[in-house]
Formats: C-alpha cells, sequence, structure tokens
C-alpha cells in the first residue's frame, strides 16, 4: 500500500467517525476525500480480496444483504457496501475500515455496485464474480433503456474476462450477447403468471413465445424466428411452496429454503445469493440457515413499529418493482392505511413517467380505509392514484414529511402500508429518527 494510499486511509477514517459523532454516519463523504487524496485507493484496498459484484435494476441491496451474510457465516468478516452505497465513493467508504489482510489469506467482499458506476470500479476492484439480477426500465433519463443499461454491463464484463458471470437465465436481455467470460445462469422453473406479454427476441427481433413465466419478461421463453432460448439453468428453483405476506419457501435441488421475506422477486435474490455461495462451495446447510435468519433490510419490506401500529416500508423505483410490491399489498386483507411518497430527485429518476404504467388499479379495489401522499410530487402522486380509481377528496395529500408522519402516526388502521422512491424512503426514515421513532 502506498504512503498517499495509508494518508487516505487515514483521512476517510476520521471523517467517517466525525460523521458518525455528529450526523449517525450514512454518507458517501469518507469514500470521496479519501479518492481524492489516493485515486488508486479502491484498487490498493481491494487488491487482498476475492471481490463479488451485485449489479443490476432491482434486487441489488437485498441480494449483497443475503450473500455477505451466508458467506460471514461460511468464512468470516466478509467486506460489504450494506447501506446501498453503491456509488464509486460508497464503494471507497466499504473498504476504509478493512484491516489488511496478507497476500497468503485473501479476505471476501461483497459489493453492490450501482449499473452506471461499474465501469468506473470494475477494474480496480478485479471481480472473481460478477451477478447480473436483472434489468428492467429504470431511470430513463439517466440510463436510456435496457438495452444500453445492458451495454454497461457487458463493457465492464470485457473489463475482467477473468471474472465469472452469474446471470438470471430467465430475462431474455442477458442471452443477447455471448460474453467473453464464463457464463453461469440462474432461474426459476415454475409458471406464475398467465397475464399476455409481447416481448421481442434479443437477437433478431422476433417474437418470443414463453412456455412458462414468472413475472415481467422473466421465465422459459423461446424465440419462434432465430430459435435462441433460455440458458440451461445450473442454479434453479424447482417450485415455490410456500409465499404469505411475511415469507417465502422454495425448493432447490429438492432442499427446501425459506427467507422471512416475501415476493417472487426475493426468490430470485436468494437463488442468486445462494448461486454465489455454491460456486464458492459453501454447503447447503450453512446457506440454509444464513437465509432463513436474514433480517429484513432497511427500505425492503421494513418493519416499522409505531407505538400499537406497524408500517412495512417498500422502496420503488420502477414499474416492475413497484407492481410486484403492489402485488403484495393487495394480498394484505387487513384494514389499511396506505402511504404513498414520491420524489423525483436525481437519485429517484427525474421522469415520472413510469408512474403510467403502475398497477394502482388493484389497490383501489382492495380496503383501503384512507390514503397518504407525500413527497416533493405529491400532486403527482394523488394524480397517479385517482386516474387509477381512487376518488379524490379520500386523499390527504400533504406538503412536509414532518406534518405526513404525524399523520402517519394517528392513522386509523394499526396496519400502514408505505410506498416511497429512493430518496424520499430515505428522508422518510430520518424523520422517524429525529422524532424517536426509528433506531
Amino acid at each position: 500500500m502506498s504512503i498517499r494510499t495509508k494518508v487516505a486511509q487515514i483521512a476517510g477514517r476520521s471523517v467517517k467517525i466525525a460523521l458518525k459523532l455528529t450526523t449517525g454516519g450514512g454518507s458517501s463523504l469518507p469514500g470521496k476525500v479519501a479518492h481524492r487524496i489516493s485515486p488508486n485507493i479502491l484498487s490498493d484496498l481491494a487488491k487482498h480480496y476475492d471481490v463479488i459484484i451485485i449489479t443490476g435494476t432491482n434486487g441489488k441491496t437485498l441480494t449483497t444483504t443475503l450473500t455477505s451474510n451466508i458467506l460471514s457465516k461460511a468464512f468470516g468478516k466478509v467486506i460489504t457496501n450494506r447501506a446501498g452505497s453503491n456509488m464509486s465513493q460508497g464503494i471507497v467508504g466499504a473498504f476504509l475500515d478493512a484491516k489488511k489482510t496478507s497476500t497468503k489469506e485473501r479476505g471476501l467482499a461483497v459489493i453492490e455496485v450501482d449499473e452506471g458506476s461499474l465501469n468506473n470500479v470494475v477494474e480496480a476492484l478485479n471481480p472473481k464474480l460478477i451477478v447480473h439480477t436483472n434489468l428492467f426500465d429504470d431511470q430513463t433519463d439517466r440510463y436510456g433503456d435496457t438495452k444500453a443499461a445492458y451495454q454497461l454491463l457487458v463493457q465492464a464484463a470485457n473489463k475482467v474476462p477473468n471474472a465469472k458471470i452469474l446471470a438470471n437465465g430467465d430475462l431474455p436481455l442477458f442471452n443477447s450477447v455471448d460474453l467473453v467470460n464464463a457464463v453461469e445462469y440462474f432461474g426459476l422453473l415454475p409458471n406464475l403468471t398467465n397475464e399476455p406479454i409481447r416481448i421481442a427476441c434479443p437477437r433478431c427481433g422476433g417474437k418470443l413465445d414463453y412456455h412458462t413465466r414468472t413475472y415481467s419478461e422473466l421465465g422459459d421463453y423461446e424465440c419462434s424466428s432465430c430459435g435462441v432460448k433460455r440458458p440451461e439453468l445450473k442454479y434453479a428453483v424447482s417450485d415455490i411452496t410456500e409465499t404469505d405476506l411475511t415469507s417465502s419457501t422454495f425448493t432447490i435441488d429438492d432442499e427446501s429454503f425459506t427467507i422471512p421475506i416475501a415476493g417472487v422477486y426475493n426468490v430470485y435474490n436468494a437463488l442468486a445469493a445462494y448461486a454465489v455461495a455454491k460456486e464458492l462451495g459453501v454447503e447447503s446447510a450453512v446457506i440454509k440457515n444464513s437465509l432463513q435468519t436474514t433480517e429484513r433490510v432497511f427500505g425492503r419490506q421494513e418493519i416499522i413499529p409505531l407505538g400499537e401500529k406497524t408500517a412495512i416500508l417498500n422502496v420503488v423505483k420502477n414499474p416492475v418493482g413497484l407492481n410486484q410490491v403492489i402485488d403484495l399489498i393487495e394480498k394484505d386483507k387487513e384494514p389499511m392505511t396506505f402511504v404513498a411518497i414520491l420524489n423525483n430527485r436525481p437519485a429517484d429518476g427525474v421522469d415520472l413517467s413510469w408512474l403510467k404504467d403502475g398497477h394502482f388499479d388493484k389497490l383501489a379495489k382492495i380496503e383501503i380505509e384512507e390514503v397518504l401522499t407525500g413527497g416533493i410530487r405529491a400532486d403527482r402522486m394523488t394524480e397517479a392514484l385517482v386516474e387509477a380509481g381512487f376518488e379524490r377528496h379520500t386523499i390527504d395529500e400533504f406538503e412536509t414529511l414532518e406534518e405526513l408522519v404525524n399523520r402517519i402516526t394517528q392513522a386509523k388502521n394499526k396496519n400502514i402500508q408505505i410506498i416511497a422512491t429512493y430518496t424520499a424512503m430515505l428522508e422518510l426514515r430520518k424523520e422517524l429518527k429525529d422524532k424517536g421513532l426509528l433506531k
């Protein structure tokens, strides 16, 4: 390690300590300061680690958490950016506190990386494995369409040809380019939806037919024109035996696994973590124990006790993720208060056109006793709900989060379902913390 990197590490750690004492932490500033002092700090710090990168549109944070938990149980301490700081500065910050590992005994790091930042860090991290979770339309003002986003992943893979790719085999887009890397695929076998969908073949543009499908364009596909089809799956969920509002149980290689998190989309995340663990030689018993004892990640079906009430907080950022959360809420048969908080800051995506593809009409048909909206674009959120069938006079719109949180604590129902865009989720959690309602 160079003297400059040592100085940068000390400076970054000092900033981190100061932030914890003053604001409680949670900033990318330590990594930013360290990187400014030593532009090569990431490669210097990461070179003693076998790095696993998790990237894609949805599920990065939970997949990172599930993977790091499994590997921690199997191998000991694992470096990770658990808080979801997935751009360059946040990734540097994850390594700042890492103790130097001898060249004889390499450490492990599981790093969530934003698709747009991947090419900036992939060579410095020199990963052993890269997980491609999925790609859906998301922040189109930043990434463009999914094909453009996938090109970012392909470019990054080309920079590290020795890295193995673990890709979601159910996504046709991930079968559109022959990568230079070794590739293994994971996916789900059950058919979980019969809703019609028209998807073009990523190779020839012809119509894809599905033998089975889980949600969106994920499934066992085949092109009627060029014959391209879902690749062979090395890791597959053969059955989802039970799913409710709080957990999911599924089968891999005739073994049953449970995660204390609901939703088919989270079964994919668990399968991705399983695939990583198996690639590294972890026994199934260790994986099973780790998955079933996983704690929920903030903003991902996060349970927030509010006296006698309970709020469930989900972050949403694109139509596919939003509709998966709506499907979960729709299954809740208890009377509820529904809260929707919408920001369109750069980290959320400025373009709000994705709201029109949300299945809010499903929520208009269930027993929701009161609806509250907030965020800097509460007006647009209210408008989207009215367009979906909610009566305008039944929606209470709030100008500030302080007013909204006060109202949430006085909700009519003990059951409170909250959806929020990324920065809205962070701001809500801060407001709850400031009021002593969240640790």
